[in-house]
């Protein structure tokens, strides 16, 4: 296995030259010492020094069939050969037309429209630029105003980092953009006193109604949130009877309810569609990317009510396009993506290997002094850091420990995915979702290796004195 030194902060290999790879903008010096990949089988990935890893991460949990899949890589090129390219202004495109159909019959009623874009960021943005416009055109002017979570994460463009719930964030956009309103997140692990999870949950969907009640329901636009959360909340997931509740206060106030599945989407939850979980409470618009896409190429969606959609191109449409929305080797490999969940059954197997995953992790959970909460939905898992057990109390944040789990995993062949949100206010967490392919065996070698990792940052923590 690799051997990586914590204590070294050199993250400059010495080859760089002109241009560099992109993680030069991050930040100098860079705790993580970042291998050079060099091939990927599966759920495997090998460096140019030829150190194996398992990828627990799927990425930032994009790659949900795995790397190098045949079957996906043939069926762009056969794509690439036919038709590249043909921008939806001026053409349509079959593989277009194949893949929303089976986007849609995979959503249900409800969600007939799909615009496509290029991820989670651009899909987000799609989302709430549609019902704005809808709003203006069906004389609902003043709904400008957007309501999301403290804390959330909705993607890097301007418009969806300010729809994200990140105080380490604030500075830079305050007065560059119109910052969305923030309500408290439905958090499950450090509770206020009294309050169970689901006590705490319909608190908190108290205070969206009384943020919009704050705001005036006539300026209130939309709501969004993600229904598993991801790295900004480290997997939570809130009870049934939030969603039930946030539904009908939405509705009431004729609030648009958006979720982001970007994560959580695409079968990672156990189901393809994250809102059939809650079929009594289901959002009117819906954000997914990532596992669409699943690593082959850019890829997000955007799903739409048809009522919608067709009331608003006869008031003038929704002109929004990006050059590549719709691109037929995207769509083309969009269409390859879903025949390996047909084939492989993706979404039992998020199910099935998420229990396994979150039962090894529990046993790990107690057999460790630093792990206080695992939580998730199928194959999207957090591990929650911290220094009291009994307490609470989280890791000290000077202490780096989202960036140290990752280096000791690295040590130890495992790539998880961490990184401190918030300044570590609301604590820290690593990830563990590893590709939906991935056998029985594998998420066994999966947990060997990541209590390696835990283990290795406990002693590290404790010679530091730390703990």
């Amino acid at each position: 296995m690799l051997s990586v030194d914590s204590r070294d902060m050199d993250n400059s290999p010495d080859d760089v030259a002109a241009g560099s790879t992109q993680d030069v903008f991050y930040r100098s010096g860079s705790v993580v010492p970042l291998p050079m990949i060099d091939r990927a089988s599966g759920i495997y990935m090998w460096d140019e020094e030829g150190n194996e890893y398992i990828d627990a991460s799927s990425g930032p949990m994009v790659n949900a069939i795995g790397h190098g899949n045949e079957a996906v890589v043939e069926a762009m090129s056969r794509q690439a050969r036919r038709l590249d390219y043909a921008y939806t202004r001026v053409a349509r495109n079959r593989p277009n037309l194949e893949y929303v159909n089976r986007l849609a019959s995979l959503a249900g009623p409800g969600f007939e429209r799909i615009s496509l874009s290029s991820g989670g960021s651009e899909a987000v943005e799609a989302a709430v630029k549609f019902l704005r416009t809808y709003a203006v055109a069906t004389g609902q002017g003043s709904r400008r105003r957007v309501i999301s979570l403290m804390p959330s994460y909705h993607g890097a463009t301007v418009t969806a980092a300010a729809m994200s719930g990140d105080d380490s964030v604030a500075i830079l956009l305050d007065g560059f953009t119109v910052v969305s309103d923030k309500v408290p997140a439905p958090m499950s692990y450090r509770l206020p006193a009294d309050h169970t999870p689901t006590s705490y949950a319909l608190h908190c969907a108290e205070m969206l109604e009384a943020k919009i009640v704050e705001l005036g329901p006539e300026n209130v636009l939309a709501f969004i949130i993600e229904p598993v959360g991801g790295l900004s909340t480290g997997a939570v997931v809130p009870p049934p009877e939030y969603f039930r509740s946030i539904r009908e206060i939405c509705s009431r106030h004729g609030v648009y309810l958006v979720f982001d599945e970007v994560l959580c989407g695409a079968g990672r939850s156990g189901k393809f569609v994250a809102a059939h979980h809650w079929r009594d409470a289901l959002p009117d618009v819906i954000v997914m990317a990532k596992g669409l896409g699943a690593g082959y190429t850019p890829l997000g969606a955007t799903f739409m009510p048809a009522s919608m959609v067709d009331e608003l191109a006869e008031l003038g449409g929704f002109e929004s396009s990006y050059s590549y929305n719709a691109n037929p080797i995207s769509c083309a490999a969009g269409l390859a993506v879903l025949d390996e969940f047909d084939r492989l059954d993706l979404t039992g197997r998020a199910t099935h290997v998420g229990a396994l995953l979150s039962q090894g992790l529990e046993a790990i959970k107690d057999r460790s002094s630093i792990l206080g909460d695992v939580r998730g939905m199928g194959m999207l898992l957090a591990v929650e850091m911290v220094a009291d057990k009994e307490t609470k109390t989280p890791l000290p944040a000077d202490a780096i420990p989202t960036e140290r789990i990752r280096i000791h995993g690295l040590a130890n062949g495992v790539m998880l995915y961490s990184r401190q949100t918030s300044g570590g206010r609301y604590g820290h967490w690593f990830m563990v979702t590893p590709p939906l392919t991935i056998s029985d065996d594998e998420c066994f070698e999966v947990l060997r290796r990541t209590e390696a990792a835990v283990e290795g940052l406990y002693d590290e923590l404790r010679t530091e004195g730390v703990l």
